[in-house]
């Protein structure tokens, strides 16, 4: 009976909303790395790893911060993932130390990509999809595949419709 676009099954997130899960996410993380518990940098997967990066690595205390940019949606359709830009290799090794950080999986695309370069890194995220869950290690909010995270940085504020009704 919806005549809703599969995208129009939106997870609103405001900025309060991401800093606390991101915060989370940091708590979660806390004490976990493989140097007595600490995490030698953090690597934000660009664009939306970005603010939970920059949240995660200011909570846990990592200077070092790097990242990576990975290419997988124009607009809102997914493509095959490819790596534009990726972080210091001397640093990377095999990822063993690093904290991987994304603001969500959804098929696990991108984060099988960058985990095919830095095996032994730490992937985490703030929110999974069923199908990305498994190339994720550490994440805090499971949404449903079929909804559409809209993020801070995606929108503006602006008059919407009604579901229902004129008035």
């Amino acid at each position: 009976m919806s005549d809703r676009l599969p995208h129009e099954k939106g997870f609103h997130v405001s900025w309060d909303q991401i800093h606390r899960d991101s915060r989370a996410l940091a708590w979660r993380l806390d004490g976990k790395g493989p140097d007595n518990g600490a995490w030698r940098a953090v690597v934000a997967i660009t664009r939306g790893g970005m603010a939970p990066a920059m949240i995660v690595s200011r909570e846990l205390d990592i200077r070092t911060v790097d990242t990576i940019s990975v290419k997988s949606y124009d607009n809102q359709s997914q493509a095959d993932a490819k790596v534009l830009k990726a972080p210091n290799a001397e640093m990377m090794g095999d990822g063993t130390g690093i904290l991987i950080v994304d603001d969500l999986v959804d098929t696990g695309k991108t984060l099988e990509l960058v985990r095919r370069m830095y095996p032994q890194a730490h992937f985490a995220t703030v929110y999974a999809k069923p199908q990305g869950e498994p190339m994720v290690d550490t994440f805090i909010t499971g949404v449903s595949q079929d909804t559409w995270i809209f993020f801070p940085w995606d929108m503006a504020m602006q008059y919407v419709k009604p579901y229902r009704g004129s008035d």
